[in-house]
């Protein structure tokens, strides 16, 4: 089986506002390619909350590529992939309304085929809290909560081993 996790942070409360993207794709229980990227948000704002949680300032994202920019890498890593989020509904909304900022059309720049979401995959199976941080501590899944590429990872192995122990 062939997925690929993805996580977004963002500079704001607006969901077009990524400032870090994270993607890790399995092929047959493997990590086959790993992919993070800083990126700076319209107009590189940033607000106090969102920063607090992730630590990005606009320092940080001052000279990094925009969403537009470092589309292609993005695309060709969840193009005909089942995409796994720890929340889905945020990183596909952030993916969608980011797209729709850089006017990048999901029928001229088709993506998603099958998104799956493990915070209801373990929320189903009984897991409480079912956040990223309790169902790795749980799991004994390595974590730096709130780095992008760190969360896609850990999202990864959760819904590995849901395939492998639950299904």
């Amino acid at each position: 089986m062939i997925f690929t996790a993805i996580d977004f942070e963002t500079a704001t409360s607006a969901h077009n506002s990524a400032c870090a993207v994270g993607i890790v794709t399995i092929e047959n229980g493997i990590i086959v390619d790993e992919y993070h990227s800083l990126i700076q948000p319209p107009r590189n704002e940033y607000m106090f909350w969102n920063t607090k949680v992730h630590g990005i300032q606009a320092h940080h994202t001052r000279f990094a590529k925009n969403f537009g920019q470092i589309f292609p890498e993005i695309q060709k890593r969840l193009q005909n992939k089942t995409i796994v989020a720890h929340n889905a509904n945020f990183d596909r909304s952030v993916l969608h309304k980011t797209m729709q900022h850089y006017y990048l059309s999901p029928t001229k720049y088709p993506i998603e085929t099958n998104w799956q979401c493990t915070v209801k995959i373990y929320q189903r199976i009984g897991f409480q809290p079912a956040n990223l941080a309790a169902c790795c501590s749980r799991l004994n899944i390595p974590l730096q909560h709130h780095e992008a590429l760190s969360d896609a990872r850990a999202c990864a192995k959760l819904y590995l081993n849901y395939l492998q122990n639950h299904q």
